[in-house]
């Protein structure tokens, strides 16, 4: 990964919950933002974990801090988790994601969310989403499956199968009941436009 890329990765982030993007605001979510202090300090590590001279000096620092935050948050992302751009956590808490885990741009995830993997059978691996994927509290995705962009996923639901674009799913097993997607529910996705980085 660039510095570019990284850089793109935290003020995208940033916008999406704050729809701001400055250093001040970046400065002020780093020190007192719990969701969005989180995300940074993984992209943190992604980034330094990359890059050959930083991967043995400011990678195992950045690594100290992020697993402090992991305990203090109840939120359980690694570094090597592929995650586009604009990802933004609703409420901290109870969030876990398998490293293996493929996730698109512009993802909203809510607390208790569980995005895991399958060790057996036909579903053996981790999800792939696209983007513009809302993800409700309490919502479980599980197992090698393709979630499609712009689809919405209520509370607590679990999926375990493909999910078509533009499609609502709810109940468990989770079920689609509409082709309205995620319209509505992802915001600020504009920060192409905002960011001259």
């Amino acid at each position: 990964m660039t510095y570019s890329k990284f850089k793109y990765l935290i003020f995208s982030d940033l916008y999406r919950i704050t729809n701001k993007v400055g250093v001040l605001t970046l400065l002020r979510y780093i020190l007192a933002g719990k969701a969005y202090k989180y995300i940074f300090w993984m992209r943190v590590c992604g980034y330094t974990y990359n890059n050959a001279f930083l991967k043995f000096t400011i990678f195992p620092i950045s690594r100290a801090i992020l697993n402090h935050y992991v305990y203090k948050f109840g939120i359980s992302i690694s570094h090597r988790a592929q995650i586009g751009s604009g990802f933004n956590i609703g409420h901290f808490g109870g969030i876990v994601i398998n490293p293996n885990a493929i996730i698109g741009k512009n993802c909203n995830i809510s607390q208790g969310v569980t995005i895991g993997q399958v060790n057996r059978g036909p579903n053996k691996g981790a999800p792939v989403l696209g983007d513009n994927v809302y993800i409700g509290p309490g919502a479980k995705i599980i197992g090698k499956i393709v979630i499609g962009d712009n689809v919405a996923i209520g509370s607590n639901c679990v999926v375990t199968k493909d999910v078509l674009d533009n499609s609502v799913v709810v109940g468990i097993p989770g079920k689609v009941i509409s082709d309205k997607g995620s319209e509505g529910y992802i915001n600020r996705v504009d920060y192409d436009n905002k960011m001259h980085l």
